[in-house]
Order: structure tokens, then C-alpha cells, then sequence
């Protein structure tokens, strides 16, 4: 067997790629010194292409299917050559596989926030986060405007710039539409629409398109979150009088289990302050009642003797409190029958069991029964 022979049976006769990958964009066939022989098959496969180069200029591209590499189907290589005889010889070119399937689940996000006017809360800054699909629709221009001479192309490789040009169409669209922030959610699919149809003409200047973009999230920051969620709470409380109340008294149900009754007593001055229900009581002069200065006049409307009570716990006054609160708590057995209490209008200060709806409540509450006096309290003085 001659040298010749020999060689020829060393050159590679067929030339393909098997892509064992999941991000492989382009593949450059390897073989010594870029012979191929004349009249070898190429195989190309389903969502695959293959580009000639030749001296570093694009040649031929050739689709899926099974080819015989010959001066009939190799028409711009065989002019570069300047063959003019079908001899048999091998040849020397670049072979660049390029797969022009889909890939999916490609992530876009925007690195900062994006600052737009809301109609309804002003100047705000947004987040936003989805997925695209990308494909090769001309391997010829991917191949000299992006890839070159990369013998292994990715598409982490071109993830950030794909993904820069969808966050600045996606910025230029959220801008000009005007969509209320709180009505982003109801626009999505629009808005993918919208930005896969503006970045296309990007995408075509690198032989590539978007089958499918989608916007998964548009989110605010999380202080301005934390706030707008207060105001939802507050817009789903709806009437705000009876939830008031109805915290009061909680309150005063929690702090009841504490072990002092100070505790329990601040617990309803706590409850009373977040009702609301202490709003006018801090307006009365000074000088005004037994208890010093700061004491509140009497609920506009209540009679004197029925207003708000104040009480007297380890030493220290305690109050206002609205008399309902403190008569439920006489029922459920929280209040000594000899607490001191007062309210304006009575001369000084009396036991809780003097007070007529309260000794009424403590009947009622323990079936008569009272319970003893508070280990240490001061003795209450007599009724005037």
C-alpha cells in the first residue's frame, strides 16, 4: 500500500456531532491540520446546521439530512477552491456546528431597581424577574456576529447581554405604559407580549429569536411592601370602631393573666389608648377633680356619676376606663372588690364594692361570692 494510500484512508470520511450537552450553541468539528475528505458524508441532525469556513469566510451551511461533500453541494467552497475538476482530494475547512433547537428556562431579572411614576403612590422603585426561550434562526449570522472563532459557544455566553437587552425594553415598555402598580398583576401576559415583540429586532441582528418570553414577578421593595400591607390590613379591618373595641378588650383578656393586677390594669389603659376611646379625655384644665392635674372631664353626654373610672392599684392611679370594661372585668373576677376607684364628680375615693354597678357585677360574676382582699393592699377609707 502506497503513502498516499494510506493517508487517504487516515482522512475523516464522515463528519458529525453528537451533542451531549444541554447549553451547547456552537461546536467546531476537530480533525488534523482541517482535512476533510473529498466526498465525505456529512451528517446533520434535527435541530442542528453546519457552516463552512473557509480561510476565515463563511462558505456553505448546510441543513438536517445526510450529505456528500462534493463541487455540486459545496457550490461557494468549491468557487473559493477554484476547482474546476471533480478529482478526488481532500480539502482543509472550518466545520462549526451550530444547534438551532430551543432552549428553554432562561432566566432575566433586573439587577437594580427600575424607578417609574405611579399614578397613585408617586415615584416607586420596581423589581422584576421571568424566563425566555432562545433559538438560532440564522446560523450564518450567529456565527460571524457572535461566535467567531469559539470553538465551544454557550449560552452562558450570551445570557448576560440577552438578558441587559430584555431588561431595557422591559424598562422602556413599564415606563410608557402607565399601568398602576397595583394593577401590574393583571397585565403580565401583555407585557411579555409586549417586550418579546421590541426585543426581536435586537435579537435579529444576532441571528437569533424569542419564541417566548414571560414576566413572572414585578415586585416593590420590601419596606414599601411592609407599608403597602399595613394599609391593606387597615382597608380589610373595614369598620374601625367595632375592631378597636374588640382589641380593647382582647388586651384587657391578656394582660388579666398576667400575675399582678397592676399588670392587668395597665393592659386595659393599653386597650382603652389603642380604641381610641382616651381621644377627648386629655383636655380637661388643670385643677379640675381630687386627682391632680391631667384628669379628664367626663364623656361628653355621660351623666356625672357615670363617667369614666379611675383606679387605684398598689399606690399608683390607674386609668381612665370606660365603666363597661371595668364591670366585665368585675364579672370574670379579675377586679378586687376592694380596689379603690373613683370617678369625677365623688369626693374621694371609694371600694369597688361601694360602687353600685360594680357591686351589681360582682354579684353577678361569682354568684355572691367575693374574693378576698389583696395581700399588702392598703385598707380602702370610708365612703363619704
Amino acid at each position: 500500500m502506497s503513502i498516499w494510500n494510506r493517508l487517504r484512508q487516515e482522512l475523516i470520511d464522515i463528519v458529525q456531532w453528537m451533542d451531549d450537552t444541554n447549553n451547547t450553541l456552537v461546536f467546531r468539528f476537530e480533525r488534523f491540520q482541517n482535512e476533510i475528505k473529498y466526498g465525505a458524508k456529512l451528517v446533520v441532525r434535527e435541530g442542528q446546521a453546519a457552516c463552512f469556513v473557509n480561510e476565515g469566510q463563511l462558505a456553505d451551511v448546510f441543513r438536517p439530512g445526510t450529505h456528500t461533500l462534493t463541487t455540486q453541494n459545496l457550490p461557494i467552497l468549491a468557487t473559493l477552491k477554484g476547482w474546476k475538476y471533480g478529482f478526488e482530494s481532500p480539502f482543509k475547512a472550518e466545520v462549526y456546528f451550530v444547534s438551532t433547537r430551543t432552549f428553554t428556562d432562561l432566566k432575566w431579572g433586573t439587577m437594580n431597581p427600575i424607578m417609574v411614576r405611579d399614578p397613585e403612590f408617586g415615584p416607586v422603585r420596581l423589581r422584576a424577574f421571568g424566563t425566555y426561550t432562545m433559538r438560532v434562526k440564522d446560523p450564518g449570522a450567529f456565527l460571524k456576529n457572535v461566535v467567531g472563532t469559539d470553538g465551544r459557544f454557550t449560552t452562558d455566553e450570551i445570557a448576560n447581554q440577552l438578558r441587559n437587552l430584555i431588561v431595557s425594553e422591559f424598562a422602556d415598555i413599564l415606563g410608557e405604559s402607565k399601568i398602576p402598580m397595583l394593577d401590574l398583576a393583571g397585565n403580565y401576559r401583555e407585557l411579555s407580549e409586549f417586550i418579546t415583540g421590541k426585543c426581536q429586532g435586537d435579537f435579529d441582528k444576532y441571528g437569533l429569536e424569542v419564541p417566548r418570553l414571560t414576566v413572572e414577578n414585578i415586585s416593590l421593595p420590601p419596606e414599601v411592601e411592609a407599608a403597602l400591607d399595613k394599609r391593606s390590613s387597615m382597608g380589610v379591618i373595614g369598620n374601625m370602631d367595632a375592631y378597636t373595641k374588640f382589641k380593647a378588650a382582647e388586651a384587657i383578656g391578656d394582660a388579666a393573666k398576667n400575675p399582678g393586677t397592676a399588670g392587668m390594669f395597665v393592659g386595659m389603659g393599653m386597650g382603652q389608648a389603642f380604641a381610641g376611646t382616651m381621644g377627648g379625655a386629655m383636655q380637661q384644665s388643670a385643677g379640675v377633680g381630687a386627682v391632680g392635674p391631667g384628669v379628664p372631664p367626663p364623656v361628653p353626654g355621660a351623666a356625672v356619676g357615670g363617667g369614666p373610672l379611675f383606679l387605684a392599684v398598689n399606690g399608683q392611679q390607674h386609668g381612665p376606663f370606660e365603666p363597661g370594661l371595668v364591670i366585665a372585668r368585675a364579672r370574670a373576677g379579675d377586679l378586687s372588690p376592694d380596689t379603690l376607684v373613683w370617678r369625677q364628680g365623688m369626693a374621694s375615693w371609694v371600694a369597688a364594692r361601694d360602687l353600685p354597678e360594680l357591686a351589681a357585677a360582682f354579684a353577678q360574676g361569682g354568684g355572691g361570692a367575693m374574693p378576698p382582699p389583696i395581700p399588702g393592699a392598703v385598707p380602702p377609707p370610708p365612703a363619704s
